[in-house]
């Protein structure tokens, strides 16, 4: 059994040898010949990088959230094709009838903060003097959101008292990229900017959330008090719930919750909810739904890429076994068996799709590890795209080697001798 494992040892380090001696001898067209593969392993590498990076940043962003919160709208804000079903339609919005049924009739509930919504034509900017910027996420809130949106957190002045949103003062709290865009080094509290068309006071400035996509990932908030925003939007209606649950309660405050608006939206015992609530968890499986159909699209096309490789590496395996006919002839007469010629030519088609794999990985990787620098995204290579490029690298080698090597294997020693 040892001289037996031992002697499969040397053939296949022999076999290695060889093929080392082949791809030495035709850098050129062997590189050309992987270029397939070199390009199918490093999709399998940039994506997964990519993917692995915004698992992350998604996570961290859920968790500026707050993992102990849930969203409460009229309609789900799963990704879709935007058309409403007629149920859909027919829902009426969320009242502030609703939160503060929420905080009297459920003990697991923290706090709520309600924001309203700008539903007008396109999306309003914020201007001062000379400067603009549009875009921006525009909504009239309570003072309870300092509270409540665990990423609201203050740089500079601070957040409108409930006395002020009573008194619908025409104040404005802005997001760190908005007041570096608009004022530049200058300080923005007290300074006045228009919304609009109507003009407010700044008094405070959030810091920008931790996580996000990178540097294009900007906090482009524009809040106003409630009252204020009603007053200058008096058809507003579309409200949405920020539910803070107490910690370590937060299933019980969903099932709270929506047993609570059910009631008070008078839902029939049969029927289905004529709301959205959207825990931290849900948003992240549903980040998760989508990576998993990016993940699919990434098979598909860097499978394109390997098969063009494949059949690269197939015909010049050929081509290498018409040119090599008399050296197979050779090996055969002095004792070389069918299997130590199959195992020659498999092992140079492997290493042949190996070594692209290996160039794949280690360009791409480079790529990858440099984007965060460049761009400001984030991305890191992770063990499983290394190890699935590399086998899968390998094995193109190993399914389109196979014919190659069956017909050197087939060939006739006596024929292979007299080959010219």
């Amino acid at each position: 059994m040892d001289l037996k494992h031992t002697s499969n040892t040397l053939l296949a380090l022999e076999s290695l040898k060889l093929a080392f001696d082949t791809l030495r001898a035709h850098k050129l067209r062997s590189f050309l010949t992987v270029l397939g593969v070199v390009i199918g392993v490093g999709v399998i590498i940039l994506v997964g990088a990519l993917i692995v990076g915004f698992d992350q940043a998604v996570k961290e962003e859920i968790s500026g959230v707050g993992a102990d919160t849930m969203f409460v709208y009229r309609f789900s804000q799963n990704f879709r094709s935007g058309r409403l079903t007629k149920e859909e339609r027919m829902r009426r919005p969320l009242s502030l009838e609703d939160s503060e049924a929420i905080m009297t009739t459920c003990p697991a509930v923290k706090s709520v903060a309600v924001s309203v919504f700008y539903r007008g034509r396109g999306t309003p900017g914020v201007r001062y003097q000379d400067a603009e910027v549009v875009g921006v996420d525009f909504r009239g809130t309570f003072s309870s959101f300092i509270d409540v949106y665990a990423n609201a957190s203050m740089k500079h002045g601070r957040f409108f008292t409930e006395s002020e949103n009573q008194h619908r003062q025409k104040v404005v709290v802005i997001g760190e990229n908005i007041a570096e865009a608009l004022f530049n080094r200058l300080d923005p509290i007290g300074k006045e900017v228009i919304v609009d068309g109507s003009t407010y006071t700044v008094i405070g400035v959030f810091e920008k959330p931790k996580g996000g996509f990178g540097e294009g990932d900007e906090d482009r908030r524009v809040v106003l008090p409630y009252f204020t925003f009603l007053k200058v939007y008096p058809g507003s209606e579309e409200l949405g719930f920020r539910v803070q649950a107490h910690d370590g309660q937060l299933e019980l405050a969903v099932d709270q919750v929506r047993d609570t608006l059910r009631r008070t939206r008078a839902v029939a015992y049969r029927d289905p909810d004529n709301f959205a609530i959207e825990t931290s968890q849900q948003m992240i499986e549903r980040f998760h739904e989508i990576v998993g159909a990016v993940a699919l699209a990434t098979v598909v096309l860097s499978s394109i890429g390997l098969l063009v490789g494949g059949v690269g590496v197939m015909n010049i395996m050929l081509v290498s076994v018409t040119e090599r006919t008399r050296e197979i002839g050779v090996r055969k007469a002095i004792g070389a068996r069918r299997r130590d010629i199959v195992f020659q030519f498999l092992f140079e088609a492997m290493t042949l799709t190996g070594i692209g794999g290996l160039l794949g990985v280690m360009f791409f990787g480079g790529i990858a590890a440099a984007l965060p620098s460049l761009t400001g995204m984030t991305a890191a290579v992770p063990a499983w795209a290394v190890v699935m490029g590399l086998v899968v690298s390998v094995g193109v080698g190993l399914v389109f080697g196979v014919w190659p090597a069956m017909k050197a294997a087939r060939l006739d020693p006596v024929e292979a001798l007299r080959y010219e």
